[in-house]
């Protein structure tokens, strides 16, 4: 497992507000990894994982957006039926309850990516 920055932007939910973030970091240079979007009303989130923090967060900075920075842990399995399954059962069997999770795999790959967040609290019980 890998330790990543995991970002999360409140938004207002209307169209054009993911696409402004998008712009903000493709024009700082930020390549996007994972991003997951859900709206609750008039308002919403943005999950993030990018290839570079620091320069996300200067980015989004600059642009005024609201984020929180999260230590989330990124884990790579194989991209075929159950590894998804084994590997949360894995985590369920240590105790680890999940904040947030996000997973992709490209069509046809051999790999599949797994990212999520726990509590403070319960990354000490994991360990």
């Amino acid at each position: 497992m890998a330790k990543t920055k995991q970002f999360t932007i409140s938004i207002a939910n209307r169209p054009g507000t993911v696409a402004e973030i998008a712009r903000a970091l493709g024009s700082a240079k930020v390549n996007i990894l994972a991003l997951l979007g859900t709206a609750q009303g008039t308002t919403g989130t943005v999950e993030l994982v990018v290839e570079d923090a620091r320069r996300a967060k200067k980015a989004l900075d600059a642009a005024g957006l609201t984020y929180k920075e999260t230590t989330a842990e990124e884990y790579e399995l194989p991209n075929k039926p159950g590894a998804l399954a084994d590997c949360l059962d894995k985590l369920a069997a240590k105790g680890v309850n999940l904040n947030s999770i996000h997973a992709t795999a490209a069509k046809g790959g051999r790999k599949a990516v797994v990212v999520y967040t726990v509590a403070a609290e319960e990354k000490v019980a994991a360990a």
